[in-house]
């Protein structure tokens, strides 16, 4: 039996997109209705098997849903909350996927009229690439996905959200938006800095000389920079913590190499394999 009568997805690219598939795939719900910005688009999202229905009217697609998943980037969510305050109805559920949440949360609280349920979400899955062409039904299997309800947020919406992640394949975890937030600054945003960091690093001539060992450490700095801006944005004071943390460690190491401390190197060292074995 499907959980949902209409799902309505706004944003149909690798995380939409993906969604859509899993959904139908598990028939969580009746109808997946996929809002998209082009008219090239409608038939794309067909095609691939994405959503049952696409079209370019926001208005139409939220008022007849019970849940709308906003799978926008960090500013666009922001954005889009005064045209759904206008469109959504009474009793509609409505989640996202951004990667920054005690910003969202707030505005959603701000924003959205009385009867409508907000849960914060935001599923770890996805890669450097971008875009429907990416989308593909097993995305999210066996990925980590957290909510993050607040003291106000209905009990049984959580609930749903959470089923629905779970059924198309996901591990659920419940936190508070903030602490969402100061643990994603550290095992995500500044990573992605990190990444970026070592990338500038490397001039266009030695990158030509590059192993594998610096591609796949860069990896996520492929990723397209105009998603990733406002999510260090929206996060800002705890990127700065996480990006402290990570200077920290870089100058202990750093100075171990000049002073010539092989025993002090060694033990960092030995330290950060422990760490990295212990997650596989």
């Amino acid at each position: 039996m499907a959980l949902f009568n209409r799902i309505t997805i706004i944003g149909v690219g690798l995380i939409g997109g993906s969604l859509g598939m899993a959904i139908r795939r598990k028939r969580l719900a009746r109808e997946v209705v996929g809002v998209v910005r082009r008219p090239a688009s409608v038939a794309q999202t067909l095609r691939r098997g994405a959503v049952d229905a696409a079209t370019r009217d926001w208005d139409r697609a939220v008022r007849g849903a019970d849940l709308v998943v906003l799978a926008l980037p960090v500013d666009g969510l922001l954005a889009a909350i005064p045209r759904l305050a206008r469109s959504v109805a009474p009793g509609t559920l409505i989640t996202d996927v951004g990667s920054t949440k005690a910003a969202i949360v707030r505005a959603m609280a701000r924003g959205l009229p009385r009867g409508v349920a907000f849960v914060g979400g935001h599923p770890l899955a996805g890669s450097e690439r971008a875009g429907l062409t990416a989308a593909r039904a097993d995305l999210f299997d066996d990925a980590l996905c957290f909510l993050t309800p607040t003291a106000r947020t209905p009990s049984g919406a959580v609930a749903r959200v959470r089923r629905m992640w779970q059924t198309v394949g996901c591990r659920v975890a419940t936190m508070p938006p903030t602490l969402h937030d100061r643990l994603l600054a550290r095992v995500s945003h500044a990573p992605h800095l990190t990444a970026a960091a070592l990338s500038l690093a490397v001039s266009p001539h030695e990158w030509r000389h590059a192993g594998p060992n610096l591609r796949e450490m860069t990896r996520v700095a492929k990723s397209e920079p105009a998603l990733w801006r406002p999510i260090f944005q929206t996060n800002r004071a705890d990127v700065v913590q996480a990006l402290d943390r990570v200077v920290r460690e870089l100058r202990s190491l750093r100075g171990a190499v000049a002073r010539r401390d092989a025993s002090g190197l060694l033990r960092r060292l030995r330290l950060a394999q422990r760490r990295r074995l212990t997650v596989g």
